[in-house]
């Protein structure tokens, strides 16, 4: 049995910021992830010869202040997203698409230079090798005379207190828990929008960036599809180039093959037949990620019940918490929203353990 203070379910970028954050407290912290790697819904692929390629969490924003300081404290740059002056933009399927002029950009986003992933790895570095247990899913958290127990099928956490960072409708539906929550709250959770839930990401490296040319441009913006968003998404160096896209989430019952000559077909239309000289396909269809999204038993809206009142508070006798960037009051679903979801947590366990 392994008896931390305070175990954190998952080491996504809530859980390893609220690690970064009690790291200098007397408690012992441990993080339990389902997964075989960190990062959670932040994944940066890095192919050899091409630029990092985000596969989740990408942007952010001078008014995301937290995200902002804590890059700074940790060394972490960024760079300008790259929009062009030009956006390709498709209206309807019977009108062929047009070269429009991109309004000046009064807020712009940015890009961490290296990949989202070096935030990452630079708040993992932290954790030291004991306390972090990569592919274990937690199955079950139980109420205990002297605490609160996790269980995985390979050990058993007895700990003081437990912070699961797992979007709520995945907690619901994943993890037993005993007892049961309250019935106002389990509510809310299985109505809770999983942030990027239903997101197919994709990305293709180039030895070039023919969409920079004066009469193209690498941000389209299409009413048609099935790429509904494309932006350029090459490294910061310049020295690798990348397009990034998004698909409709309908899409996810399509094969990969499917999905790839679908992007190729769209493209060829803006760009003809240079985009066929890419030296690599990649996405991730994030509805098919089980430590990530699990389906809703009625519709849920995009953010829905993000941020709701009754996450703000702890259960099972205040030993169990659930945080998560569903759950912030500010910015939820964002990076920004998981840093001030873990910024909370980390205020109320100061008072209550």
């Amino acid at each position: 049995m392994i008896r931390p203070d305070i175990l954190i379910i998952g080491a996504g970028l809530t859980g390893l910021c609220l690690h970064h954050f009690l790291k200098d407290s007397p408690f012992k912290i441990h993080l339990v992830e389902a997964r075989p790697r960190v990062g959670g819904r932040i994944h940066t692929k890095h192919p050899e010869g091409g630029p990092p390629l985000e596969m989740g969490a990408t942007w952010l924003g001078a008014k995301h202040t937290r995200l902002v300081e804590l890059l700074k404290s940790l060394d972490l740059k960024v760079f300008p997203q790259k929009l062009g002056t030009n956006a390709i933009y498709e209206w309807i399927s019977t009108s062929p698409h047009q070269l429009v002029a991109l309004p000046e950009n009064e807020e712009p986003s940015y890009r961490l230079r290296g990949g989202t992933s070096t935030l990452i790895d630079a708040l993992a570095n932290e954790v030291g090798p004991d306390s972090l247990y990569l592919g274990e899913p937690v199955e079950k958290i139980t109420l205990t005379p002297d605490g609160i127990q996790a269980i995985t099928g390979k050990r058993i956490f007895q700990a003081r207190a437990i912070v699961s960072t797992l979007p709520p409708n995945l907690l619901l539906n994943q993890v037993n828990i005993q007892p049961e929550l309250p019935g106002d709250l389990t509510g809310v959770m299985e109505k809770t929008h999983t942030w990027m839930g239903e997101s197919i990401k994709f990305a293709l490296s180039y030895k070039e960036a023919f969409w920079r040319e004066p009469i193209s441009s690498g941000t389209v913006l299409s009413n048609v599809g099935p790429v509904t968003e494309l932006y350029d998404h090459s490294s910061f160096a310049e020295d690798s180039y990348a397009l990034k896209g998004f698909f409709n989430g309908t899409y996810a019952s399509l094969k990969r093959s499917e999905r790839e000559a679908m992007v190729m077909g769209q493209l060829r239309r803006y760009y003809g037949n240079r985009v066929d000289d890419h030296t690599g396909y990649h996405e991730a269809v994030w509805a098919r990620e089980p430590f990530t999204y699990a389906p809703y038993e009625t519709h849920v809206l995009p953010h829905q019940n993000n941020g709701h009142q009754l996450y703000q508070k702890p259960y099972l006798d205040g030993k169990l918490i659930v945080a998560g960037s569903e759950t912030a009051s500010l910015y939820p679903g964002y990076m920004e929203g998981a840093i001030r979801s873990a910024e909370f947590v980390y205020d109320l366990l100061k008072h209550r353990i």
